[in-house]
């Protein structure tokens, strides 16, 4: 099969899933991945046969997304805030309203009055290492704790801490039930938010595939993970620190709730969406 007859067979076969913007896109990214050819080189050798196995390797890849496997998954990879980052089964797929999280807590910093040398930073749930390896890329003086209760997610953010060159003190702990011992200058989160009641309305394509201890509350109780970060802020963030977190939209208020009076700046913040996503406070 040619390079233009498996694009042909590819959407095709993956019509129902993907536009064909979506279908091209993907098409050409696993092409890149299998063969080594880029778009450009795509195009220019169109018409020339694909080797057996790398045609076997992308016959695959089709069956695969079918499943509703993410595309991320498979590839093994995925871009989040210009960075490049190892992705499996055991961590989530990382989502542009954690970019936008980020981008809150960079911003803030930077224009804070924080000395970012030796900034500590405290990051609870951090699955694949995207924020804790972003947050050191642009504040490369800081000294940033992670804590995570999976040990498998821990592999991978310790491979992605690898293979930036990054180092972060990764700790793996049930966070529910873990103690602080020092105080820090930044805390930020994106813990597991979603209500049990909820995962009906949850795609299957999410929770099929990724870490169901990473999207749901561990009990009924929803805003658990919140409750813990306040108490813990309340003791072991600094004075004229900052709080990040991202939240469940349905319980922006309720939560924002848990913060008021315990910071003199907290704030629900929706996300471009216009949905409530973000807590930020500073202490």
């Amino acid at each position: 099969m040619t390079i233009s007859a498996f694009k042909k067979y590819f959407k095709t076969e993956l019509s129902e899933l993907y536009n064909d913007s979506e279908s091209a896109f993907l098409c050409s990214v696993f092409i890149q991945k299998i063969t080594g050819f880029d778009s450009f080189q795509q195009r220019r050798l169109s018409h020339q046969e694909l080797l057996i196995d790398d045609e076997k390797k992308l016959v695959q890849v089709i069956s695969d997304l079918k499943t509703g496997r993410p595309y991320q998954q498979i590839l093994g990879e995925t871009e989040f805030y210009g960075m490049l980052f190892f992705v499996d089964e055991h961590v989530l797929i990382p989502r542009p309203e954690t970019e936008e999280l980020l981008e809150m807590a960079i911003h803030t910093i930077q224009s804070s009055e924080l000395n970012v040398q030796g900034l500590k930073i405290l990051d609870i749930g951090t699955g694949s290492g995207i924020i804790p390896l972003v947050l050191k890329k642009h504040f490369p003086g800081a000294k940033i704790t992670s804590i995570d209760l999976s040990e498998k997610a821990l592999k991978t953010a310790k491979r992605n801490a690898e293979h930036h060159q990054l180092e972060i003190n990764f700790i793996h702990a049930d966070y529910l039930n873990f103690e602080l011992t020092e105080s820090y200058d930044i805390i930020i989160s994106n813990p597991p938010y979603i209500g049990i009641e909820e995962e009906i309305e949850i795609a299957d394509s999410v929770k099929e595939f990724e870490p169901k201890m990473a999207l749901f509350s561990p009990v009924k109780d929803a805003l658990i993970f919140y409750r813990k970060i306040a108490e813990d802020a309340q003791q072991y963030l600094k004075d004229n620190g900052f709080l990040f977190l991202e939240i469940n939209q349905k319980l922006g208020p309720e939560t924002l709730e848990l913060y008021t009076g315990y910071f003199s700046e907290a704030q629900l913040i929706k996300d471009l969406s216009g949905n409530d996503r973000f807590i930020a406070g500073k202490k």
